[in-house]
């Protein structure tokens, strides 16, 4: 949470071509952030047919990248105030360019993925920033029409990313294989960065008066590396006594966290949003469903190149439906059903989520091997749309009774919930797949994916439940 003070220089609006710019380039930093995540998770397969490793490598690929990401998202925001913003967007925007450069040239599984936690690192520094520029440089009376494109474009980047990496594999550029789907970071993160040097402002209303909790932010961080650890590490080593302490330690980390919070002048979350129910079931309610989701994601693509034998281009066109249900229910949701059926559209997302989802495990369970594109396209549109659903008014709802002054710092702690979310349910459903598929000798690739697509159901119906415990009202 900051506010802005008299000693902080006053952020004005900008003439509108360039106020246009200044989105322009947050927009790259944006979709390089969103493609980058749904490209990796269907390159996972021909990452490690490269580089080596075990299981455990894909799926450090992902989670170095969203849990690097959840926990620089917890500084960020109060960074922005001390640094500048338009100082911390550029150097976010040079690390993740360089950090993709890193993933691309990546010698082998340890660098590319040491790699992915620096690219986390300063997407996380990057993201917030724009977001906080973009606010500034529109007059009041402009921004909700300037920022009406956004919703459309992150909805064309999620359809166009799975093929957009299934084509850049397929075409093997000089080749590059797999790692096209990092380089390709690099020129649009100089374009970016180049007319981001010429457009941002340098003052944006910053205060200069934040403080940064450092212990908070320690124990936040040993606490998420301490559950991470184990349960991506645990199931290659055979659960060593080890891996149960670290993450009783972790739990017992995050109490900390929690008691630091309450007792910081400076605290990283609002201590008072943890009196409120709507938000406490809001964050449960926010994990589980991103961890379904990025637990779907891995398996889906796992299923579709390693336990069916389909190539990159091809797992990228069967992957078009749950795009495409994704971006048109996301769109369809801020446009139309949000305003019209209040929190009932996030229980409507949530079935129809789990609607997908098992109809997806009864596809598999019923064709197994010689299941087509087109058997598998219903249930991966109606999953798509389920999720698309809830994109847009899941925060607004959970923020629904915080006030004004809380809403900052609760839409951040729900960002990096999601992340972190994100990167759990590829360590934990990741976990169980890999425990399901069995030896390499006699892989059972389906019945490992109808268990994985049944508990992501599962996580999903969780949620559906919690639902009324949030507040009627959105934060709007």
């Amino acid at each position: 949470m900051t506010t802005e003070l008299s000693s902080s220089p006053r952020a004005e609006p900008l003439p509108l071509v360039q106020a246009s710019l200044v989105l322009a380039v947050v927009v790259i930093a944006d979709l390089m952030d969103l493609i980058d995540t749904s490209v990796a998770a269907l390159a996972g397969p021909s990452i490690r047919a490269d580089l080596g490793g075990g299981p455990i490598t894909l799926q450090w690929v992902l989670s170095a990248y969203t849990a690097a990401f959840a926990l620089g998202l917890v500084t960020s925001g109060r960074l922005g105030d001390l640094l500048g913003r338009r100082r911390l967007f550029l150097l976010g925007m040079t690390g993740f360019t360089v950090s993709s450069l890193a993933c691309g040239l990546a010698p082998g599984p340890g660098f590319l993925i040491g790699a992915r936690v620096f690219q986390g690192l300063f997407g996380a520094v990057m993201i917030p920033q724009g977001i906080a520029l973009v606010k500034v440089v529109f007059p009041p009376d402009q921004l909700r029409k300037a920022l009406m494109p956004f919703g459309p474009i992150m909805g064309l980047a999620t359809v166009a990313g799975p093929i957009l990496a299934g084509w850049l594999l397929h075409l093997n550029l000089f080749g590059s294989e797999w790692r096209s789907i990092f380089l390709i970071n690099v020129p649009l993160g100089l374009l970016a960065g180049l007319l981001g040097l010429r457009v941002l402002p340098r003052h944006s209303g910053e205060d200069r008066d934040a403080r940064l909790d450092l212990r908070g932010v320690g124990l936040l961080t040993a606490a998420s590396a301490l559950l991470i650890v184990p349960l991506i590490q645990g199931r290659e080593l055979g659960w060593p006594v080890w891996t149960y302490v670290s993450m009783a330690a972790g739990v017992v980390a995050f109490g900390l966290f929690a008691r630091s919070e309450r007792r910081s002048s400076h605290p990283v979350i609002a201590p008072s949003l943890f009196s409120q129910r709507g938000f406490v079931f809001g964050l449960l309610i926010t994990g589980g469903f991103y961890a379904s989701l990025s637990g779907f994601v891995l398996v889906v693509n796992l299923l579709l190149q390693s336990g069916l034998g389909w190539t990159p281009l091809q797992s990228g066109f069967a992957l078009l439906p749950w795009a495409a249900g994704t971006a048109l229910a996301t769109l369809l949701s801020g446009a139309v059903l949000a305003a019209r059926l209040g929190r009932a559209s996030l229980r409507l997302g949530l079935a129809i989520a789990v609607a997908g989802l098992l109809a997806l495990w009864w596809s598999i369970a019923h064709w197994g091997t010689a299941i087509t594109v087109w058997q598998m396209a219903p249930a991966l549109f109606v999953t798509g749309a389920g999720s698309g659903l809830l994109f847009i008014p899941l925060f607004d709802f959970v923020l629904g009774d915080a006030t004004p002054e809380e809403a900052g710092s609760g839409s951040g702690m729900l960002n990096a919930a999601q992340q972190f979310a994100g990167a759990i349910g590829v360590a934990a459903l990741g976990t169980v797949f890999f425990a399901r598929v069995g030896p390499a000798a006699a892989p059972s690739w389906i019945p490992a994916a109808e268990l994985v697509f049944g508990l992501c159901a599962g996580l999903c119906l969780v949620a559906l439940s919690l639902v009324g415990f949030l507040p009627k009202h959105s934060g709007h």
